[in-house]
Order: structure tokens, then sequence, then C-alpha cells
């Protein structure tokens, strides 16, 4: 099946033959759904601190961070925004000459309101010899978003998000990148003063990325008295997957096997390289200005306070069961703990003879560990959180995209229409276990948990394989506690447009 040619392929992107039969099987076979008991909620699974509590995660955060550890935080930034310009590329390729659609009526009579707009309204006068106003006041609409998405102009539509300008202020505009590291300053800091921060980039825009931390760090290091180190990391072609024709074979496009990126759940290899105690996950586009930062932070610091005073307790308890001199009464102490903080329940656990206990109990507590904050559902999309059984029949918290549920069974239908919550991708990490060493993050994957999409190259269907998601199947086998955070620490930016919300001027 394969040639030398094919062969000489796998090799350049370190892809074993082993790998690429193993992802034709997942073609043949598909992904079985995941069997659910519940959607998370308050009731079930979901932890909302009050006042109190919240003030004292929050203080064990800020001790946590004198300690010496090294705390990272890590963006996912790759890839174009093209698809946040779906509408305006439409726009140009469409019939109309003027705006028509609600959303393009809004794009033009705000267009003002854009933290990009100086930089656009350059752009116009250059190119056109004419300002915007001017412009739209002699139709040239397609014109002004030419200048915004291609080449002629800003190059928009072809920049990732993390470089373009989101928020307007009065000594210049920021992009989401400059957001991350402002928020970094807050919350990422270790005691020796310096914040780490991690963006994954694609290949093509990586210099652009390494440009602007080079002009902007400085300013940032000097407004908030800490130095800043930052890194980037691409996803591997190793984590590429192969495409599939109808009829589950290699996908060819002029004799040559396809591959396509395997999604963010590639991640996890960027995430496994890295050294860290603490690693903060947060999506590039989920930023706001300064004047609404303090809510994101105090949330930041809940969600790293319960992290690691749960790591902090699971370490104690681990270290007892190493010690092999435990009590009863210690070992019923370690259950309810696995049991109702970590939310890891097994059905027939009181059927286990006491070594067997213990090895359970010592594998469940010895695991990467996340803490997911959760907002209340009001129909964003997003992955949601639920109660799930897992391979060893345990149930345990897991964050499933509607692909992982059968959604032809009514009552599983229902659990996922009717949650409470969703996952607004916005973790906390640890990845070390009680004697400091890493955990080895590609042990605790699920590979039975990808997703296969319907795709198309030169006018032919194929089939693509994405890898289990970061947050989801690459994730599903640590410890995992869900936390309810305010809706007003998420603010993607999806379209355009939604740089026009109230959170983002």
């Amino acid at each position: 099946m394969l040639t030398q040619q094919d062969k000489e392929l796998l090799a350049k992107k370190g892809i074993s033959e082993a790998q690429i039969a193993e992802q034709l099987a997942c073609f043949e076979k598909g992904f079985p759904y995941l069997k659910l008991e519940a959607a998370a909620s308050l009731e079930h699974g979901i932890i909302a601190p009050d006042g109190a509590e919240r003030q004292t995660y929050i203080s064990a955060w800020n001790t946590y961070k004198q300690c010496g550890k090294k705390v990272l935080k890590f963006v996912p930034a790759s890839g174009a925004a093209s698809r946040m310009f779906k509408n305006l590329f439409e726009f140009v390729s469409g019939e109309n000459t003027v705006p028509t659609t609600a959303f393009e009526k809004t794009f033009f009579d705000k267009i003002q309101s854009f933290a990009f707009y100086p930089d656009l309204n350059s752009a116009c006068q250059k190119i056109y010899h004419a300002d915007i106003p001017t412009m739209l006041a002699n139709g040239q609409y397609k014109e002004v978003v030419e200048a915004l998405l291609t080449d002629k102009g800003l190059n928009y539509g072809a920049l990732p998000k993390g470089l373009l300008k989101f928020h307007a202020y009065p000594e210049g505009a920021r992009t989401p990148l400059e957001e991350h590291l402002v928020e970094g300053a807050s919350y990422a800091a270790g005691k020796d003063g310096q914040v780490d921060v991690h963006f994954t980039v694609s290949t093509e825009h990586r210099a652009l990325f390494e440009k602007l931390v080079a002009e902007k760090v400085a300013s940032y290091a000097s407004a908030s008295g800490l130095t800043y180190n930052v890194t980037f990391s691409e996803q591997k072609p190793s984590t590429d997957t192969i495409a599939a024709d109808m009829e589950n074979k290699p996908f060819r496009d002029g004799g040559k096997i396809l591959f396509r990126p395997g999604g963010h759940g590639a991640l996890i290899e960027n995430l496994n390289d890295l050294d860290a105690d603490i690693i903060f996950i947060k999506n590039i586009d989920n930023v706001v200005p300064d004047r609404l930062k303090d809510e994101t932070y105090e949330y930041k610091n809940l969600l790293a306070g319960v992290l690691v005073s749960l790591q902090a307790q699971a370490f104690e308890y681990l270290r007892i069961l190493d010690s092999g001199d435990y009590t009863q009464q210690q070992i019923e102490e370690i259950i309810r703990f696995v049991q109702q903080k970590l939310c890891c329940r097994k059905a027939d656990i009181k059927n286990l003879e006491d070594a067997e206990l213990v090895i359970y109990m010592r594998k469940k507590l010895n695991r990467p560990m996340r803490v997911c904050g959760m907002v209340k559902n009001v129909g964003e999309p997003g992955g949601g959180p639920f109660l799930a059984y897992n391979p060893d029949g345990t149930v345990s918290l897991q964050i499933l995209e509607s692909s992982q549920i059968d959604m032809n069974d009514p009552a599983k239908k229902q659990m996922f229409e009717q949650g409470t919550h969703f996952n607004p991708v916005d973790l906390v990490c640890a990845v070390k276990n009680y004697k400091g060493e890493k955990f080895n993050l590609l042990d605790y994957v699920d590979k039975a948990t990808g997703f296969i999409s319907s795709k198309s190259k030169g006018g032919k269907e194929l089939k693509a394989l994405e890898l289990p998601g970061l947050w989801n199947g690459a994730m599903s086998d640590w410890n995992t506690v869900f936390v309810e955070v305010s809706l007003g620490t998420f603010n993607p930016v999806k379209t355009v447009n939604d740089l026009l919300r109230e959170q983002h001027q």
C-alpha cells in the first residue's frame, strides 16, 4: 500500500507505519460514543466556593507562588483568523456591492469603533488615496474590506488572531498577545518576578509573533516591574493525521498521501515538552481590556488556589500510602477524598481487597490534575461538563463535545441540551508528582476519543481525523475538578463584530 515516496514522507514527518495503520483503522471502525452518567451541575460535580472559601483559596495560591515553583501561562495561538472574517469574505466575493445583511451593516456603521480602524484608514489612504468615510460615501465598501483582509492592506484575513488589534487604549491598540502578557503579570509571576508565557503558533506566523514580542515586551516589563520569558512552539509534523478517501484508503493528492493537522489535541505534545509545576491554559481570543480584567484575575487566582490545595492533600495521602504505614481510618479518609473532592467513583470499590484498594487509590491520586472553570450556559458554543464512565469502570468528570455524545439516544441528547454549564477553556494544570517529577502527559490520553469529519480537496470528498481534543480526550485520565466562574471571564471573539461588544470597547 505504501510506496517508497510514502515511506520517505513518513520518515520526514516522524510518523511510523504502525501509526498510519492505527489511523486508517479508526476510519474503518469509527469512534465510540462516551457512556454518560449525568451532566455535571452545582448539585453534582461543579463547586462554587462562597466568599470565605474563595478568599482561602486565593490566599493559598498567593502563598504557593512564593515557594519557588515554576508557573507558566500556555496560550494556543496558531491558525489564521480567516473564520473570524467569514462574513466579510462572503461580502467581497458576493454580487452585492453595498452592505445588505445585518452583519455587514453593523460592521460598516460602527467601523470607527474597531481598534484597528486607524491602521485600516491609513491603508486605505495609501492604496486608494482616500480615507474610509470618503470611500464609504463613494460606495467603495468592497475596497475597504479588501484593504482589511488582503495583503494589499492589513492582511488580517491571513493573520492569526493573536496579532490583530483587539482593544484601543490612549497609548495605542493592543493585540491579544499583548493582553495575555498583561494578564500573566497578575497571576502567573513566580517568586523570582519572572512571567513565563508560552504561545503555540504556526510555522508561517512565528516570525511575526517573535517580532511583536521583541517590540513590545520591554514596555510591559517596565509597567509591571517584572521580567518576561516568552517562548514559542509549533504543532509537530508527527501529530499530523492521514486523510482517507470514502473507502477508508489513504487519500492522495497528486499521487502523494495527504496529511492534515491533528487539531488542538496535538498540542498535548507541546504541553508535555514544557518544564513547569503549574500551567494556566486559556485561548488566545478570550481577553478583555484592562478595565474589566479584575474579575478575570480573581477567578484565575481562585482556580489556581483550588488546584494547589487539592494537590497538597493528594501529595500528603500519596506519602502516607507509599510509607506503608497507615490506619484503616486513613484509608477511609483517602477514599472519601478521591470520591468526593476529586469526583472519581468506582461502583465495586467495596469488593476490592485491601492491597488492591491501596493500588487503586494510589493510581488515582498519582496523576496530573486540572481545575477547570465552568460558566453558566447561555447558548455559547463549547464543550460541556459531564460525569462519564471511563475504560476502567470508574466515573469521573470529563469535558465533552457534542460529537462524543450519541444524540440519537434521547436520554443522552437531553443531558446535553439541558446542561447548566459549558467549558470556556479556562484551565489550571498541575503536571508533576509529589517527588517533583514530570508526568508523561501522553500516558493519560484516551485514544478512543478522536473525531472524524468530512472535508474536501480539489473537489473530491475526504475524511479527516482529529486527535483527542486537548481539554477533552487528551486529558481524559487526569484528575479533574470543575469550579463555577463568572460569565464575565468569558469574552471570546469568534467574528470580527464581536469586537463591537461592550466588553471589547
